[in-house]
C-alpha cells in the first residue's frame, strides 16, 4: 500500500471515509464484488452484509493527513482498517493472504459498472433478511 498520490490514467478508482478525512486511490482492476453475510461483517457495517471486491495492496494508495485510520484485529488472521473520526470501515487484510486488501465497495466515491457476483456465508445471514438477486448464494466461502 503506498502513501497519498493521483489517480493515473485510466482505470483509477477513488474512494474516501464518510467525513473525507480518509481517502484512497486504486490503479488495478477489481476482482469479483461479494456480499459477505457473515456475523464479523454484518456487525462491522452495521447491516445485512459486507460488500467487499479483493484488490491488489500494491496498486490501493491511502491518504491519511490527519491520522485517521485505525486497525482492529477482529480475529487471529483478519485486521479490519476503518475511520476512527466517522466509523466507516475500508478494507480489511488477512495475513494468510499477503499482498490483497478487501476494499468496502461503499467507500467508492466513482460509478463502476461492475456488479455483485456472489453472496458468500448466505446460511449465516440475518434472518430478517431476504436476498432476492439471481446472483449464486454460497452458504459458506465461495467455493
Amino acid at each position: 500500500m503506498s502513501i497519498a498520490g493521483d489517480c493515473l490514467p485510466a482505470p483509477c478508482l477513488s474512494g474516501s471515509c464518510l467525513c473525507g478525512g480518509i481517502s484512497y486511490t486504486y490503479q488495478g482492476k477489481l476482482n469479483e464484488i461479494a456480499h459477505c453475510h457473515c456475523q464479523q461483517c454484518r456487525k462491522a457495517q452495521g447491516g445485512a452484509f459486507a460488500t467487499n471486491a479483493v484488490i491488489d495492496e500494491t496498486l490501493f494508495t491511502l491518504a491519511d493527513p490527519g491520522g485517521l485510520l485505525n486497525r482492529y484485529r477482529s480475529c487471529t488472521d483478519k485486521v479490519r482498517a476503518f475511520c476512527s473520526a466517522c466509523g466507516s470501515p475500508i478494507y480489511s487484510s488477512r495475513t494468510s493472504i499477503p499482498g490483497t486488501l478487501r476494499l468496502r465497495i461503499g467507500t467508492l466515491d466513482n460509478p463502476i459498472p461492475q456488479r455483485a457476483s456472489y453472496h458468500a456465508f448466505y446460511q449465516s445471514k440475518a434472518e430478517w433478511f431476504e436476498a432476492n438477486d439471481a446472483i449464486k448464494k454460497f452458504p459458506g466461502a465461495k467455493s
